[in-house]
């Protein structure tokens, strides 16, 4: 089994497309037009990640895309941990845990201080036990209308994502599901997306980004959904409401590694995390 850093030209993407279609036949996103705005768009970089071969044949796959981000007051370049598979001709082989090393190290040589991801109640202890990875917490999960929390964000924050215009611009972007920026008010900004519930839409906040004209519209008259974590835990804004266990497909949880000295896991209570930050819409 040979292990080679990811690709991102077009029969890169074809060949990863065949392999997710392979391992996750409902997963009708994960084709090549996403792919290649993933792989090859985003103004941070390409993704980091390695492939492993038996002879010609891709035999599993996993990527973790560079962003920036604010990790205690400092702007840093960390990755989030994304898309992995396994054919089913090689599962329960390790190549997971082999891939994950090799693309570590990797992004740690090219100066990625932390790797953060969110994992669901499966694959949480594997990332634990096997790769080094500390839980956070798991995520919140709410609906409601209006504003989440009141205060802008800050860079003392214990972790969140540093947006530029150029890489908020490609992330609302997504072929599969675009977000559109609205109005938040108080050096805020909405972003919005559609899901597959009527009536329910995604919601997430961030700080207003330089360079960003403030958005016109207004937050559509639905029921907003958010995944994630703000600063102070429960402190929020009325109107949002906690969806109960038995609701939810799966439990989600933020994981978190270092990979340059100095980098600290942050506290639970110090993230700010949305969907724009994880990829789940």
């Amino acid at each position: 089994m040979e292990i080679r850093p990811v690709s991102s030209d077009a029969k890169a993407l074809a060949g990863y497309e065949q392999l997710f279609r392979a391992c996750f036949p409902g997963a009708t996103h994960l084709n090549a037009q996403y792919l290649e705005w993933l792989y090859a768009r985003n103004p941070a970089g390409a993704v980091i990640g390695c492939d492993a071969w038996e002879g010609d044949r891709l035999a599993a796959h996993y990527v973790c895309v560079p962003v920036q981000a604010f990790v205690d007051g400092r702007s840093v370049r960390v990755m989030l941990s994304l898309n992995t598979a396994t054919h089913p001709d090689f599962q329960g082989k390790g190549l997971f845990t082999r891939l994950a090393d090799a693309t570590y190290q990797a992004g740690a040589d090219a100066g990625v201080a932390a790797v953060y991801g969110v994992a669901n109640a499966n694959s949480t202890p594997g990332f634990l036990r096997k790769l080094g990875f500390t839980l956070v917490r798991p995520l919140d999960a709410r609906i409601g209308f209006g504003r989440i929390e009141r205060a802008p964000a800050t860079p003392a924050t214990g972790f969140r994502r540093d947006w530029s215009q150029a890489t908020l611009a490609w992330r609302i972007a997504n072929p599969q599901r675009g977000y559109r920026l609205v109005r938040a008010g108080n050096g805020m900004l909405g972003a919005e997306a559609v899901t597959d519930k009527p009536g329910l839409r995604a919601w997430d906040e961030l700080a207003a980004v330089e360079g960003m004209p403030e958005p016109a519209a207004s937050p559509a008259w639905a029921m907003h959904l958010h995944l994630g974590l703000r600063p102070g835990g429960d402190r929020r804004e009325s109107g949002w409401f906690d969806i109960p266990q038995r609701f939810r497909p799966s439990p989600l949880n933020m994981i978190f590694r270092p990979l340059a000295s100095g980098v600290a896991v942050p506290a639970a209570d110090s993230v700010r995390l949305g969907q724009l930050d994880f990829d789940a819409f």
